[in-house]
């Protein structure tokens, strides 16, 4: 298979690379993660906007870049490279792929320029507590009243929750004694009964608990009724699982490449530790499980929109299960090779290893794709 990126996708990849390195060093994202109330800064925002990368997902009928899940690869292989904090998975992949899918012609008209344009930022609010990684158990209810909704539940470690101005809420729709089909509202963050609990997550994200108490939203705030939002919904989380697969190779990347440096100038019994054969086998092993990331990295990118919902179910759990066995062994190993200092607030190497950690337990962890991979194969 030919993994050769076209002329574009590589302009792509260095042009965001290069703004990374401009404008988003490892102090700069310390001051950021340390003085931002919501965790992340408006001004490189901004500039992902102004590069156009927040109009990646948006389609071209709708005045975006119309771009697919190889151009968000290289995008977020960049993200992962600069271990950045903004809400970019949530709000140009997730959320805005879901109103690109489910919105009628209204809905992507009002909301997908501003998205594109950095005006806003929305987030999909579907996890819940005790699921267990079980993305069709969706407790939230949307009982139908009037002219409109009214959802009530709860929602948790929503990714940036308390900065959307929108929220992409799933519920299921119901009435008294009924459970009904899944859908999905679009709803502003400042709806009276709507309650957000905001905290810093291990990796330094801000998260949201989101409490619904009888939050009544028009019925224009639901995304097309008439459309099979489970089967939708499972096509844009995968989009969301081969996205994450590119930032954790992006970030074990640069890993790799601090472990190899501080190898080569770390000095021990009067050499390089880097020249010590135990080490050097260490370091080979990371290479091997970075360059298994990311074949099955690229193999995501490629099935994540396979109508073969079997197929593309086998190759997203597996590649979870490589990536996420990959973020632990790499993560491990670079922790260890640098020793005490490994684990300081003061060396990128830490964040690293802890956005890899929270990586490996996001849409679904290695232990249930690997159990949900063999089920398949069974």
């Amino acid at each position: 298979m030919d993994f050769t990126f076209t002329e574009e996708q590589q302009m792509l990849l260095d042009t965001t690379r290069r703004f990374i390195a401009k404008d988003y060093s490892f102090e700069t994202r310390r001051k950021i993660r340390e003085t931002s109330p919501e965790g992340f800064s408006r001004e490189v925002w901004q500039g992902l906007a102004d590069l156009g990368l927040l109009s990646l997902n948006v389609p071209e009928e709708d005045g975006g870049l119309g771009g697919g899940a190889i151009e968000t690869m290289l995008a977020m292989n960049a993200i992962g490279e600069g271990l950045l904090l903004e809400p970019y998975l949530q709000s140009a992949v997730l959320a805005t792929k879901a109103i690109a899918t489910l919105g009628d012609e209204q809905q992507r008209a009002e909301l997908l320029p501003a998205l594109a344009a950095g005006e806003k930022i929305a987030a999909l609010a579907h996890d819940e507590h005790g699921t267990r990684y079980d993305w069709r158990a969706v407790e939230t209810r949307a009982w139908p009243v009037g002219d409109g909704y009214v959802l009530t539940g709860h929602k948790s470690v929503i990714p940036h929750g308390t900065s959307a101005d929108l929220l992409l809420i799933t519920a299921r729709l119901a009435s008294i004694g009924a459970q009904g089909p899944l859908a999905i509202f679009a709803v502003p963050r400042d709806l009276p009964g709507l309650q957000l609990s905001s905290y810093a997550t291990v990796d330094g994200v801000r998260a949201a608990d989101i409490a619904l108490n009888q939050v009544f939203v028009p019925a224009t705030a639901l995304l097309d009724a008439a459309a099979d939002t489970e089967a939708k919904l499972e096509e844009i989380l995968d989009a969301g699982l081969a996205a994450i697969c590119a930032e954790a190779v992006g970030a074990l990347d640069k890993l790799l490449a601090a472990t190899v440096e501080y190898a080569r100038n770390r000095k021990q019994f009067g050499q390089p530790i880097g020249k010590f054969q135990a080490l050097q086998h260490r370091m080979a092993d990371m290479v091997l499980h970075i360059e298994q990331a990311r074949s099955m990295s690229y193999l995501a990118a490629v099935r994540c929109a396979d109508p073969d919902v079997e197929t593309r179910r086998r190759a997203m759990s597996a590649a979870k299960v490589v990536i996420g066995q990959a973020c632990r062994f790499v993560g491990q190993q670079a922790v260890q090779l640098h020793g005490g200092m490994g684990v300081t607030d003061e060396l990128d190497v830490s964040h690293y290893f802890k956005r890899l950690m929270a990586i490996e337990m996001q849409f679904g962890s290695t232990d249930q794709h690997l159990e949900l991979y063999a089920a398949q194969l069974g």
